[in-house]
């Protein structure tokens, strides 16, 4: 069930924020004011699924393991964004 969970997550994160918030404590004492959760909800949803579980698990954000899984997430975060513009480029 958890690696169904981490494909939905992959392929819709936005939807797995949500889930994440309503059935769950895992944003709990994570976050200290709600503007980031929004921010990174609007912009960068994987990313910021990525920082909250380092976050939520204490690991060490400074680490090499923890810092591979963050730019994978921004890779993944800014392809998706710049892919849907330069698929409507190349049709126009």
């Amino acid at each position: 069930m958890p690696c169904l969970f981490g494909l939905l997550a992959l392929a819709f994160p936005r939807i797995a924020i949500l889930l994440l918030w309503f059935f769950t404590n895992f944003f709990t004492g994570v976050y200290r004011d709600l503007i980031l959760p929004i921010l990174g909800f609007l912009f960068l949803p994987l990313t910021f699924l990525v920082y909250t579980y380092l976050r939520y698990t204490h690991a060490a954000i400074y680490g090499t393991t923890s810092l591979v899984f963050l730019f994978i997430a921004i890779i993944f975060d800014l392809g998706l964004v710049g892919g849907g513009h330069l698929s409507r480029r190349r049709s126009t």
